[in-house]
């Protein structure tokens, strides 16, 4: 006679192997020997059919369970949110006559999952009510809301959640903290994320991954590579997503040397082939394009035998902003050859090649089909590039038709930034004056948009209204950002800003090499 040791042992293994023909053979013996009326036996029993997919069978043995608890409940809730059908789930939650913590946390981590995560965070806030004034959250809820807020980009909600976390002393373990690490990177705040990083005692590659994705996202590249090498010191074995974000850092930077040998580290460390993941050869390509060295992207993009839409959209792109208008127009039609469907993103491509190329006639054939072919509504920024194309051509009149033509509201800032550098270009004042006061009304504090019409004025000879605007940035304490520059020089980006005279090694040693360069000249003649 088998115990219900050996019976519990059966079941476990029926679950890890997801065995339903075994399963039905328990379901068979439960009902024979009566253990059908044991609620937990019948629990394992609804939890082998919910792990076979087999949910009609985990739902009818469900209803038949005289005596259900909690894990009954949470199981099949669980079952159906696995599955997707929230609905189910909800009803099911709704009936429960005591849902727990376990049961709303499943359903939270179910939502986030599957991309449902303003329903995750209406659940938490519902749940909230029941409570009777206590919070009702423990670390898997933290984790599961700390998704939701990253996805929403809710700050707030992810400051409140991380604050009651904190009074209610829960324990920040590894996977809380790398969760909050990675939310706040995605909200904005990677200040925040570093706070957290650095007061983990054990961190992991996730941990290390979140901070440097949190930082290279938000145009802090330099500390995002200064992570990266720390971590490799620290003999952390990076990611795949490690490798993607750090090249992104790169990329915004356009540091093509440390790219170059983040290139080299991935072959040498990755233990498949680079090109059995297209996120990171995208992201070299992305990088490349950015840095300007389109051989080494166009090399990448060939070896590449299952491409995505983002792969065809790095390389069209990165044509584009490199002045080839042509090879990016080329790339698109091998794309269309290819059956790949064109998205929004590709057209921006597609339209600023022609921009750059001055293919007016062509760009505006894209624009009508992007719509009538691929059914894909043109969006602000779409139009921005169409405003540009035709400014170039000194066609102002056109360019101002498609502003007024569109509807964006802030979106139009693009358009008429467009129309305005283009009517400086042309000497233009009719139509900059037009541009300008637009602006001026869709971001007054937007210094550039001051100087650029000053400059215009002092240009056709308008002194004084070139003055006037001087007054208004003076009454509204406008200050020109100083210009820079950069280069890199072993790995380290140096900038350069106009007139500044503070101290820099680099700059003493430049002006020292260009004076010893002008006295080799004047020995052998050249200067006098």
């Amino acid at each position: 006679m088998q115990s219900n040791g050996d019976l519990a042992n059966l079941f476990s293994n029926c679950i890890k192997t997801k065995n339903l023909k075994l399963g039905r053979s328990l379901h068979s013996h439960l009902i024979k020997t009566a253990f059908i009326l044991d609620t937990f036996f019948t629990n394992r029993l609804i939890q082998i059919y919910s792990r076979c997919n087999s949910i009609d069978d985990a739902q009818k043995t469900f209803d038949d369970l005289t005596s259900k608890n909690a894990h009954s409940w949470n199981t099949m809730i669980s079952a159906y949110s696995d599955m997707g059908r929230f609905e189910r789930s909800r009803h099911l939650l709704d009936e429960m006559p005591e849902p727990n913590l376990v049961t709303y946390n499943s359903v939270i981590s179910s939502f986030c999952r599957s991309g449902f995560h303003k329903e995750a965070v209406n659940l938490f806030k519902g749940m909230q009510k029941t409570s009777r004034n206590a919070v009702l959250m423990d670390e898997f809820t933290v984790v599961g809301l700390a998704n939701a807020c990253a996805n929403l980009a809710a700050l707030e909600l992810l400051r409140q959640v991380h604050g009651a976390s904190m009074i209610m002393a829960l324990d920040f373990n590894r996977v809380v903290c790398n969760a909050l690490i990675d939310a706040y990177g995605k909200c904005g705040v990677p200040k925040s994320s570093y706070s957290i990083f650095s007061q983990m005692v054990e961190k992991d590659v996730v941990s290390w991954t979140a901070l440097i994705m949190g930082l290279a996202q938000n145009g802090e590249g330099e500390r995002a590579l200064y992570f990266f090498t720390k971590m490799q010191d620290e003999g952390i074995i990076a990611n795949d997503i490690t490798y993607v974000s750090a090249l992104s850092a790169c990329a915004d930077l356009a540091l093509v040397e440390k790219g170059k040998q983040i290139h080299c580290f991935i072959i040498r460390n990755r233990s498949s082939s680079l090109f059995d993941n297209v996120f990171i050869v995208n992201a070299l390509i992305d990088m490349y394009s950015k840095c300007g060295e389109m051989i080494s992207s166009m090399r990448l993009f060939t070896r590449l035998h299952e491409k995505d839409i983002v792969t065809w959209n790095s390389l069209i792109t990165g044509f584009a902003q490199n002045g080839q208008g042509e090879a990016s127009l080329a790339v698109f039609e091998m794309m269309v050859q290819e059956n790949v469907r064109p998205n929004h993103v590709t057209f921006v491509g597609v339209l600023s090649a022609c921009s750059h190329s001055g293919l007016v006639s062509e760009g505006l054939s894209f624009l009508a089909t992007m719509e009538e072919r691929y059914n894909l509504i043109p969006r602000s920024d779409h139009y921005a590039i169409i405003v540009d194309l035709l400014g170039r051509k000194n066609r102002l009149g056109e360019a101002l038709e498609v502003i007024e033509k569109v509807n964006y509201g802030s979106s139009l800032i693009g358009m008429w930034g467009s129309l305005l550098a283009n009517a400086r270009v042309y000497g233009n004042l009719e139509f900059a004056k037009r541009a300008a006061e637009a602006l001026f009304e869709l971001e007054p504090k937007n210094t550039g948009r001051y100087v650029m019409l000053s400059n215009i004025y002092a240009n056709a000879g308008m002194w004084d209204d070139a003055r006037e605007i001087r007054r208004v940035m003076e009454e509204m304490e406008l200050t020109k950002e100083a210009g820079s520059s950069w280069i890199e020089v072993k790995n380290v980006r140096h900038v350069f800003v106009a007139e500044d005279m503070s101290e820099n090694k680099l700059e003493d040693d430049i002006r020292g090499l260009l004076a010893n360069l002008v006295a080799q000249m004047k020995d052998v003649g050249y200067m006098y």
